[in-house]
């Protein structure tokens, strides 16, 4: 209903039209929080996400910004399950997440092989770093990567 308003207002106009296609991508990035809260544990408004790419694969961080004891440990225990799915070549929670396969997951998972990952605790949570001398694996990875820093806006 409130869709429909908003376009009868506008008369289609340039200037609603953009507005129209924020208020679709803050809807999208709400849906994408809400699963990312079901699939993680944690409030991921409250959670800082980091995705780096490095010479050799990279890195996932997930770290709270608040003081919440309870929060880091569920951080830690997800990280150590992802990294145990991924090196199974599971990819299934970031699809979950992400509601769509995810760039890169389909070659990370036939090479699994060729690629490790180490879940590390951090102080406010824990990261899983990613490792590959293998440069298909690599080129998958940073996809990956680069497609979860712009679904989570964590640039």
């Amino acid at each position: 209903m409130m869709r429909w308003l908003l376009v009868t207002m506008c008369v289609a106009t340039a200037a609603c039209s953009a507005n129209d296609d924020r208020s679709e991508q803050d809807t999208a990035f709400a849906a994408l929080q809400s699963r990312g809260h079901e699939a993680m544990g944690v409030d991921q408004y409250t959670s800082a996400h980091r995705f780096e790419s490095l010479p050799d694969g990279g890195r996932i961080e997930l770290q709270r910004d608040t003081a919440d004891h309870d929060g880091v440990a569920t951080i830690r225990a997800h990280m150590r399950d992802i990294a145990g799915r991924f090196s199974r070549g599971d990819f299934s929670i970031p699809g979950f997440v992400h509601a769509q396969d995810v760039p890169g997951t389909g070659v990370m998972a036939d090479r699994k092989a060729q690629i490790t990952y180490e879940a590390r605790d951090l102080p406010g949570g824990a990261e899983v770093r990613i490792r590959t001398t293998d440069s298909t694996a690599l080129a998958a990875v940073h996809e990956f990567l680069a497609f979860q820093r712009g679904d989570h806006r964590a640039h």
